[in-house]
């Protein structure tokens, strides 16, 4: 039973409901594009319940969204070299980390931004899985921010984040998403009221892994940190994954996939990915690594 603060044990106070894991990280939100082994001849679905948008081979869309071109015009004007949100930065797309305590920096107040842009991943509310309740809460940065960091620094984790060390290196890395448009929404994942995996929910169609590979309009891109020693190895991060992207299916009904990119190096990522419905898609060159392109698709998700 977990305990009436259920996030007491951490220092985070963070909703009580969650599932997750998965064996693994990938890398960097700059992401996915060129096939290098790609399975063209398997990227053509059947889009039989699709919400958005007609067949699923990995092809281009004709039409792109009209939010492209506000950040295309957006990027266009920013002269001040600031890193941007939608900037390279290293995150992976599943993963898992440790405990260590350090001081805690100062931050700012900052309250998520309202993510129209993804349909208010805060309204998604709790979910019935196999291992328990889950629920996607958006970080606060002030509440969360020691917990995270401590998950960034252990080994297997920062082998694929690279958000290793103080925590305002953690701090930097959720500050730029959360002072974005609403691009993209990390959150804290709480199984039966414990926090214990790290996600960033993403428009892969209006980040630069949009110019990686043949991007549809609603793509959404999904990373993922299992935090907490003891949920690693048990099998849960494809039943995460699973319940994660199919959420994002019906609550985003004009998104016809899920993304993920995890490091080809990643095999437990990969295997977790695989395990959860997502198809291999294409081996693809990224600035910071070589990553598998993972997609599970609305008109196939009953049949993987």
């Amino acid at each position: 039973m977990p305990p009436a603060d259920p996030t007491a044990h951490t220092g985070t106070a963070v909703p009580a409901t969650a599932d997750v894991n998965t064996g693994a990280s990938s890398n960097a939100r700059f992401r996915a594009g060129s096939h290098a082994g790609s399975s063209a001849g398997v990227d053509a679905d059947l889009d039989a319940d699709a919400g958005a948008g007609g067949p699923c081979e990995d092809t281009m869309d004709l039409r792109l969204p009209d939010e492209l071109f506000a950040l295309i015009a957006d990027e266009s004007s920013d002269n001040h070299g600031a890193r941007r949100p939608d900037q390279d930065t290293a995150q992976p797309s599943a993963s898992i980390a440790p405990t260590r305590e350090a001081s805690v920096p100062s931050v700012p107040s900052l309250v998520p931004v309202e993510d129209d842009l993804l349909d208010r991943v805060a309204d998604w509310g709790p979910t019935d899985t196999p291992v328990g309740v889950f629920q996607l809460v958006p970080v606060r940065v002030e509440r969360d921010l020691p917990l995270v960091s401590r998950w960034m620094n252990d080994p297997a984790a920062a082998a694929f984040w690279g958000l290793s060390g103080s925590q305002h290196v953690t701090q930097d890395h959720v500050l730029t998403q959360l002072a974005g448009d609403g691009r993209s929404v990390p959150c804290i994942g709480v199984l039966d009221g414990t926090p214990m995996s790290y996600w960033e929910i993403y428009r892969a169609d209006l980040d630069p892994l949009a110019r990686r590979y043949p991007a549809r309009p609603h793509d959404t891109g999904l990373h993922l940190l299992i935090g907490a020693v003891a949920d690693r190895g048990r099998g849960l991060g494809g039943l995460l994954l699973r319940d994660v992207a199919d959420l994002v299916l019906v609550r985003r009904p004009s998104c016809a996939r899920v993304i993920a990119e995890p490091d080809i190096r990643n095999t437990p990522s990969i295997a977790a990915f695989l395990t959860a419905g997502f198809r291999f898609s294409a081996e693809v060159d990224l600035p910071d690594k070589r990553a598998a392109l993972m997609v599970r698709d609305r008109a196939l998700r009953h049949l993987l």
